[in-house]
């Protein structure tokens, strides 16, 4: 499933294909996706001027001048691929030759976007785990798919006092809270592995451990920091690409060249001087990679 920076690369991909572009039609190839798609979908957004992008956890955000917003969610497989009128997809910065053919002939093309300059944005997803919802903006706080959500790993809440706050007394494993998403939105499985790696600190471990009564553990301090670099990291990378993942051009992201734990089990460990070797687990039905010599 992309996670955190590669729907932020999707999000910045598509700021310059629909903003200030209006919506002409919809057209909807099918009921639903992994959910049946809102009552009156096409005809709410039609006419809609597309004021502003942004992204909350995994979930991409269409403001439109009429008050509403599209909630975008892309699933295992879902991607956004933009075409102008001539049929050729060289819209948003991300773009390389794909070779997709002509526009919206694809079976698994299931939403098209029609703009007023021309140009179609088409919605594909071979599984249909993704999924669409129309809300209210000023009531975006209280959707059932926002309202419940920690805070955004990028942004200024996160610090070691949170943290602390958040993992006092906590007897689950300190990956899964981090994988919680009501403490903090968008982490998702690779990058968890990844911080916590630089981190030298083991999945398995009670994220209490960390939260002692009158101090923390200096590793804290490590880890917030290291969660927003790799981050920031991944998305100038434009993201990891495993198996279906692909920006809104078809580009696939290269931050996987990186890697330092996800993925590389029985590979030396590249923090320097350690002897250790990646080793996997499964945690929660997910797998965990982690050097169990620098990682404690």
């Amino acid at each position: 499933m992309p996670e955190l920076p590669e729907v932020e690369t999707v999000k910045r991909g598509l700021e310059p294909v629909l903003l200030g572009r209006r919506i002409k039609s919809v057209t909807l190839r099918r009921e639903n996706l992994r959910f049946p798609f809102p009552e009156g979908f096409a005809t709410r957004l039609l006419n809609a001027r597309v004021e502003a992008l942004s992204r909350r956890a995994k979930y991409i955000l269409i403001d439109f001048d009429n008050g509403l917003t599209l909630i975008a969610h892309l699933g295992m497989t879902g991607r956004f691929t933009a075409f102008n009128a001539r049929g050729t997809s060289n819209l948003g910065q991300f773009y390389f030759e794909t070779g997709a053919g002509e526009q919206a002939d694809g079976l698994h093309d299931h939403v098209i976007f029609h703009l007023d300059d021309g140009s179609n944005l088409i919605y594909s997803d071979p599984r249909r785990f993704g999924m669409m919802d129309i809300a209210v903006t000023s009531e975006l706080h209280v959707h059932k798919l926002l309202k419940g959500l920690g805070i955004e790993p990028l942004g200024n809440e996160l610090s070691t006092q949170y943290l602390i706050s958040r993992f006092r007394g906590k007897a689950a494993p300190l990956k899964a809270a981090l994988l919680d998403q009501r403490i903090i939105a968008g982490l998702g499985n690779i990058y968890v592995c990844e911080a916590l790696h630089r981190s030298g600190l083991k999945p398995q471990r009670k994220a209490g451990s960390l939260v002692k009564a009158k101090s923390h553990d200096p590793r804290l301090d490590a880890l917030v920091r290291h969660i927003r670099d790799i981050l920031n990291e991944a998305i100038q990378a434009g993201g990891s690409t495993l198996q279906d993942f692909a920006s809104t051009g078809g580009e696939q992201g290269s931050y996987q060249q990186r890697f330092s734990a996800y993925d590389r089990e029985g590979e030396p460990c590249l923090t320097p001087n350690c002897i250790g070797t990646i080793k996997r687990i499964v945690q929660s039905g997910r797998s965990s990679f982690y050097c169990p010599v620098c990682q404690k």
